[in-house]
């Protein structure tokens, strides 16, 4: 087995600062999404991706891969939203095993409400703060390592 290629003292800086500021940042921000909103980020995520689409509905499936988590997990998370009133789920015409999750009104006035505010947040915690330059740098990166890791960045 070879020895380890150990990080050498710039790429611990740039690796642990990454990690500390990563956790630091989800942290606040979904804290404020909380305060404002009342809103969780998992909330926040389906409730963005359902009101991105005209026909404001996702196969279940599809919005699980799309928030990389397992079909499960979602789907206990929707149960909690469809017991709020912000989403509902409806059996899918083409494939009576799989479920479609629509955005309600509730639901598409909870994402218009928190929208500004939760952007405001991201700005005053991060986008703000970063120089036209940084922000070039910070997109490059994330497309970078996205893509390494099979994957694509997804608005």
């Amino acid at each position: 087995m070879p020895d380890p290629r150990w990080l050498d003292e710039r790429e611990f800086r740039a690796w642990l600062g990454y990690r500390r500021m990563r956790l630091l940042l989800d942290a606040r921000i979904a804290r404020d999404l909380h305060r404002d909103s009342g809103l969780s980020e998992a909330d926040y995520d389906v409730l963005s991706a359902l009101s991105s689409r005209d026909s404001r509905r996702w196969r279940l499936q599809e919005l699980a891969d799309r928030m990389l988590w397992s079909k499960s997990r979602l789907s206990r998370h929707v149960s909690r939203m469809e017991e709020r009133g912000l989403v509902t789920r409806q059996e899918c015409a083409d494939d009576g095993r799989g479920a479609v999750i629509v955005l309600t009104a509730r639901g598409l006035d909870a994402i218009v409400r928190a929208a500004p505010d939760h952007v405001e947040s991201v700005r005053a915690h991060i986008i703000d703060l970063l120089t036209p330059e940084q922000l070039d740098v910070l997109g490059d990166i994330a497309v970078t390592v996205v893509h390494h890791l099979g994957a694509e960045i997804q608005p």
